[in-house]
């Protein structure tokens, strides 16, 4: 599974989950940064990634035009990257499965 991780997310988050999400990329690293949530959304549809972030603008989309792509929510308030690591790392299972099924949205908290 490919993740894609929002520029609101840290960009060390992709090489920290190789392990788990080998293919996975960082918005920066795509020369994304800045970008439209509608960009974003396309670029994630058109390459095959789930779309991971903490942005509530995302989890309204994914409601509203269901997927691909597919959202990973992560429910934290203010938390560093070692937090948001451990959940995804505590989840990981939860996001693989995710990949088949048909729901749009996984919400993590």
């Amino acid at each position: 599974m490919k993740l894609l991780f929002d520029e609101n997310l840290s960009y060390k988050l992709s090489r920290l989950l190789t392990a788990s999400f080998p293919d996975s990329q960082h918005i920066r690293e795509l020369g994304l940064k800045g970008q439209t949530d509608e960009a974003i959304w396309t670029y994630a549809e058109a390459n095959g990634f789930t779309i991971v972030s903490k942005d509530k603008d995302f989890y309204q989309r994914a409601l509203l035009y269901g997927s691909p792509p597919k959202f990973v929510w992560l429910c934290l308030g203010n938390c560093t990257r070692n937090d948001l690591l451990a959940l995804i790392q505590r989840h990981e299972r939860d996001i693989l499965a995710f990949e088949t099924s048909p729901e749009s949205v996984l919400i993590l908290s």
